[in-house]
């Protein structure tokens, strides 16, 4: 496994952390796994062989900084690990997914129907760069969501060679739809003064904040450090529309001590569903 996958092994759950749920239905059993998350809240199909989701996922759910009642969606969902998990820490907040591969958007909408957020989360099969009407036909009106969140593809398909797993392939390349496109369409989909949160490589911080700019502003950078003294391999920038407030660059997040475990604070946004505050001191 390269080190540019989504699915290095920092971001992956370990066992403490994605506990094992009880077998999955027959159906699924050869081609899904039913994983844990946040502490065994969430049990959750996801595909046994092709891009998988890890911390990534529960990270950015728990940087959306959603209110009860307020309405999120999430670009590129996958089976809907990030939009869960946000729906199990704000009890009320409605959230929809967009997802390309319609298999995966299924299983989203099978993990929430099973995890009883059916009646607040829903799963859409559709493109980023889809026509503003044609989203506005799935439910997905324009500038009327308090937050945006996603995690794009991290490589560009001309620059980089495709997986073999065509799933994992469209999970990892952008495939027609670059980080421009992304966060094009999340500044089109969120209302005035709402967020727009990613996560991504560190080393796309500034592809990022060049797509962002004239959009958004009151920019946060915050790093994901996999232990200290360690460069960071990830970043969660969050911004709001319309604001003119300057950039700030935070501490971030030290996800593992010295023992290779996870920090007291990096396990309690991942096993109890805390949320992560970009402007808590480390």
């Amino acid at each position: 496994m390269s080190a540019g996958e989504r699915t290095e092994d920092m971001n992956r759950l370990p066992d403490e952390t994605a506990e094992k749920a009880p077998a999955a239905e027959a159906s699924f059993a050869s081609a899904y796994t039913d994983d844990g998350f946040l502490g065994g809240r969430l049990h959750l199909l996801q595909p046994a062989k092709g891009y998988r989701a890890g911390i990534d996922a529960v990270l950015l759910a728990a940087s959306v900084p959603a209110r009860l009642g307020e309405h999120a969606l999430e670009a590129g969902s996958g089976v809907g690990v990030a939009s869960l998990c946000l729906a199990a820490r704000v009890s009320d907040a409605v959230i929809a997914g967009l997802e390309l591969q319609p298999e995966l958007a299924r299983v989203a909408q099978e993990n929430a129907r099973r995890n009883g957020l059916g009646d607040r989360v829903s799963f859409h099969e559709g493109d980023v760069g889809a026509r503003v009407r044609d989203l506005a036909a799935l439910g997905l009106e324009p500038q009327s969501w308090h937050h945006v969140f996603m995690n794009p593809p991290f490589h560009d398909a001309a620059a980089s060679t495709l997986p073999p797993d065509a799933g994992k392939a469209r999970a990892h390349m952008t495939l027609g739809s670059d980080l421009a496109d992304w966060v094009r369409f999340a500044c089109v989909m969120v209302r005035p003064k709402g967020t727009v949160s990613i996560v991504h490589r560190a080393d796309a911080l500034s592809q990022i904040l060049v797509a962002l700019e004239g959009h958004v502003g009151g920019i946060e950078v915050f790093p994901l450090w996999p232990a200290a003294g360690k460069p960071a391999s990830r970043v969660i920038v969050r911004g709001i529309r319309g604001s003119r407030a300057p950039l700030t660059l935070r501490p971030g997040l030290v996800l593992h001590g010295r023992d290779g475990r996870f920090t007291e604070r990096a396990e309690d946004i991942l096993r109890h569903g805390a949320p992560l505050l970009l402007d808590q001191p480390l």
